[in-house]
């Protein structure tokens, strides 16, 4: 099980030593939101934050696109760090092409679906495909409830997947009462935000959420 800390719920004024926390107790990998205030009713960061997260990590960055018109911003995320980004299948009328032109700019592919979409929504783009993320909240603020249908969600999307070497994620309300159930349900990765930035040692935190899992 890989564990993605969120840097939404981390301390903005020591970014940088929030994450070294955080890699230091063995994360796998940043996940950054990135918030429009269109799609969601949020504000958060932009591609100039990510290229200062990058100098001071060597984790993977997912670049969480919850913005309109993703298309236009992918080689910004890409220059400034990001190794994936993962826009959401609302957003994106031409799926196909978004995530192609993320390939070709030299990042990984993810799609993220919001609670009220169906896994089949991105059943024909599975080969384009290197992580799937499952919200499990309505995307926009930190420290929501998990909604228990998730569990289902990501076992629908695990059939989908099969053989594929496909991350499937979940974000939203994922914590020590939430990790176990959604490992049996077929998630690989686990997206947390207040469960890590919001405890009192978030290097213990990964390793509690990493054994909560397994």
């Amino acid at each position: 099980m890989k564990i993605a800390p969120s840097i939404l719920s981390a301390d903005f004024a020591a970014l940088g030593d929030a994450i070294a926390v955080v890699e230091g107790g063995g994360a796998d990998m940043i996940h950054v939101d990135v918030m429009d205030g269109r799609f969601v009713p949020n504000l958060t960061i932009g591609p100039c934050v990510i290229e200062s997260i990058r100098k001071r990590t060597r984790l993977p960055l997912d670049a969480h696109l919850m913005i309109v018109e993703p298309e236009h911003y992918i080689e910004d995320f890409v220059r400034a760090g990001a190794d994936f980004l993962t826009v959401h299948v609302e957003a994106s009328p031409h799926l196909h092409r978004t995530l192609q032109q993320i390939r070709e700019a030299g990042a990984k592919a993810g799609v993220a679906l919001n609670p009220s979409t169906p896994p089949d929504a991105i059943e024909w783009v599975l080969d384009s495909l290197d992580l799937i993320l499952v919200m499990s909240v309505n995307p926009g603020f930190g420290g929501q409830s998990f909604i228990p249908s998730s569990y289902a969600k990501v076992r629908q999307i695990r059939t989908l997947v099969g053989a594929r070497p496909i991350e499937v994620s979940v974000d939203g309300g994922v914590n020590h009462n939430t990790a176990s159930g959604l490992a049996k349900a077929g998630a690989t990765a686990l997206v947390a935000g207040s469960a890590i930035f919001g405890a009192q040692d978030p290097a213990q935190a990964v390793k509690d959420l990493r054994s909560a899992a397994q």
